[in-house]
């Protein structure tokens, strides 16, 4: 009858069984436990090397600045001083702030679609109406800039609703009719007189009181009084 060995023995023995055998196997494991520890050396070695060219390639970029902002400018491009423009305007022809700043505006726009300097449309409406846009000449002209609606059909859609006792309307078609007659007679000068009906006046009289205003306007734009 064979001799059993004791328990605790026996599991000893058992539990063993994984260890290593040999020395070789013992210097294998030693290898790859050097092995890994000399690419875990290089790994950090090299994520050192990339974040200092990272921070060297950051530090040789040009410093981007911020843009200029742009000159301050109101609705359609009005000027920085426009109150005084439009407080002047509103004192000279005694119409309301509100009504005065809603013409100048559509005078702006309508210069810039246009081509035209804002300040001569104003100037054309303060010496046809002076800013009264219900204004009407014996001749049937109507409204800001006193255009005479059946010459100018094909600039406006009155079958639409669109008259030109609307200032807006008014000045669309208005400066567009002024923009016509420059190009066609050559010269501001000469553009204005054959606006007014007045090409044959060598005085060129009209002209120069537009003119004149103009002028005094683009003073109250500049010295802001």
């Amino acid at each position: 009858m064979p001799t059993k060995l004791p328990l605790a023995r026996r599991v000893g023995r058992l539990g063993r069984g994984n260890e290593p055998k040999s020395k070789p196997a013992r210097m294998i494991c030693g290898l790859a436990a050097l092995a890994a520890v000399l690419l875990s050396a290089s790994t950090a070695r090299l994520d050192a090397s990339a974040g200092s060219a990272g921070a060297s390639a950051l530090a040789s970029l040009p410093e981007v600045l911020p843009l200029a902002a742009p000159p301050m400018r109101g609705l359609a491009g009005l000027p920085r001083n426009v109150d005084a423009l439009v407080g002047a305007l509103a004192r000279k022809y005694r119409v309301s702030a509100e009504a005065t700043r809603d013409m100048v505006d559509a005078a702006y726009v309508e210069g810039g679609r246009n081509g035209l300097d804002p300040l001569l449309i104003i100037a054309v409406i303060g010496i046809e109406s002076r800013f009264n846009p219900i204004a009407q000449s014996d001749g049937g002209a109507l409204g800001l800039m006193q255009i005479i609606p059946r010459y100018h059909g094909d600039k406006f859609d009155a079958a639409a609703g669109e008259s030109m006792l609307d200032p807006r309307i008014n000045i669309q078609v208005g400066a567009a009719v002024l923009r016509e007659y420059i190009r066609r007679a050559g010269t501001e000068e000469a553009g204005l007189q054959l606006y007014n009906g007045a090409n044959d006046d060598d005085s060129n009289a009209y002209a120069h009181r537009v003119l004149a205003e103009k002028q005094r306007l683009k003073l109250l734009i500049r010295h802001g009084a």
